[in-house]
């Protein structure tokens, strides 16, 4: 007779065992992009303040874009053959078959809102100020990131030179007030009559057989494409063969050339410090006549890494997107760049305003009424910090110690049952009671004290 084989129960597996061996995927943020953590919000705050000052001194009014726009707005406007085009854009295809972008640069999508809403029946020019993000696939580096922030001037329906004149002395007054000391680099590239010219010689003078063969794949490129931009490289090889090469300059039409020589004198007047630099075009087709660039003193050789802003001229762009012929001009200036400027040279931040009155509670319903008499007292513009997540008084007075509050306001249970609340002096550690109910306004009479005294 066989033996019933008897099978060992299998133990059931701990749950809590089999969660530890699982391993939990951490996941990181993309290359190229980062955080902006707690304490570097205090530089942004300063950059975006002083942005958001000039702007509306100088008439600015603030405009907001979005981040996605058709691709072929920026295959227009920037050109098929740009760097940001074919190298940098991120684009694709969406659900709906559309071909999108992510915004790359803020001048596109500002023409388009301009002519999308009809602005120029409005009193030109229009000034418009914007701020936010762009994103371009890049290589990542110190001030260089895939995804980037920056403020925009861009000014429509004024032809004059006084508008470029005015925009670069808002670009360099930015900097100045930060304590960051610039310098303009400045150039004409005239109009598309006498680049004509102009673009001619410069094809003829790299087309020579020695300098050809020297120049870089994309420079070989260009010169069949678009030989401006032969001028805008940064090898080492093809930037030292620009320097014999023609000056724009020197074949500017009559009106381009009263037009450079007016926006040169208004800079002179407000003692700009500006260099003229006859090989600097710009990375863009649309601009015309007037191309700056802001760069650090201490690094205003011609490097981009370096630049902290530029922008210029684009008269024609707003009739080729499709709009009426308007005039325009405008800059742009990388928050991150100005940023890491400010901490290079350790300019000293204003501290933050930090509370003038803590208000300290102990047991839970001392806590809901703390919380009462808080709204109270921020709705009266008093400035009062607070940790309701807590219930140890220690750890409460210890925080508005740290935060340097000028009184405490202790709730307990015993003084919510008197109707009561102490209020500390937190420099003498007098302490004295009052009345609840009167308890914002006896701490508005020592406030007043205590700037009075001051």
């Amino acid at each position: 007779m066989k033996k019933a084989i008897t099978k060992k129960p299998v133990a059931a597996k701990d749950d809590a065992t089999t969660k530890k061996s699982k391993k939990i995927k951490i996941f990181n943020r993309l290359r190229g992009v980062r955080d902006v953590l707690f304490d570097e919000y205090r530089y942004w705050d300063l950059v975006t303040k002083k942005a958001t000052d000039l702007a509306n001194a100088y008439g600015f009014k603030r405009i907001d874009t979005p981040v996605l726009e058709k691709l072929e707005l920026y295959e227009r406007s920037s050109g098929k053959t740009s760097d940001i085009v074919t190298k940098e854009m991120y684009s694709f295809v969406d659900k709906s078959g559309e071909k999108i972008a992510l915004r790359p640069e803020a001048t596109p999508g500002l023409v388009r809102a301009y002519i999308e809403h009809g602005m120029f029946n409005l009193p030109q020019p229009v000034k418009m100020f914007w701020l936010g993000p762009a994103f371009r696939h890049d290589k990542p580096q110190a001030g260089r990131y895939r995804q980037f922030n920056q403020l925009n001037l861009e000014m429509f329906g004024e032809a004059g030179p006084v508008a470029d004149a005015q925009l670069i002395l808002i670009a360099y007054n930015f900097f100045r007030e930060m304590q960051v000391d610039v310098q303009v680099q400045i150039n004409s590239i005239g109009c598309k009559d006498c680049r004509k010219d102009y673009l001619d010689k410069l094809v003829k003078y790299y087309k020579d057989k020695t300098r050809h063969s020297k120049l870089c794949l994309d420079c070989k490129k260009r010169i069949l494409k678009n030989p401006l931009r032969l001028l805008d490289c940064k090898e080492d090889k093809c930037v030292a063969m620009r320097a014999e090469a023609p000056q724009i300059v020197d074949t500017l039409c009559e009106p381009c050339r009263e037009h450079f020589v007016k926006v040169l004198e208004y800079l002179d007047d407000t003692s700009i410090n500006y260099n003229l630099n006859p090989f600097m075009v710009r990375g863009l087709d649309y601009y015309n006549r007037t191309v700056f660039e802001i760069l650090p003193v201490e690094g205003s050789t011609e490097s981009r890494q370096t630049s902290l802003g530029g922008g210029g001229r684009y008269d024609e762009l707003v009739e080729y997107m499709g709009g009426r012929a308007t005039p325009a001009c405008g800059f742009g200036i990388g928050v991150e760049r100005t940023i890491l400027k400010i901490k290079e040279k350790n300019i000293p931040l204003k501290k933050e305003e930090e509370a003038d009155v803590f208000l300290a509670q102990l047991g839970e319903a001392s806590r809901r009424r703390s919380m009462i008499l808080f709204e109270e007292l921020r709705r009266a513009g008093i400035k009062v910090g607070q940790m309701f997540t807590k219930d140890s008084l220690k750890i409460q007075l210890e925080e508005a110690n740290r935060m340097g509050v000028k009184f405490s306001l202790i709730l307990g249970q015993k003084e919510l049952s008197d109707g009561t609340i102490l209020i500390r002096d937190m420099e003498s550690g007098v302490q004295e009671v009052v009345d609840l109910n009167k308890a914002k306004t006896e701490i508005e009479k020592r406030l007043n004290n205590h700037i009075e005294k001051k």
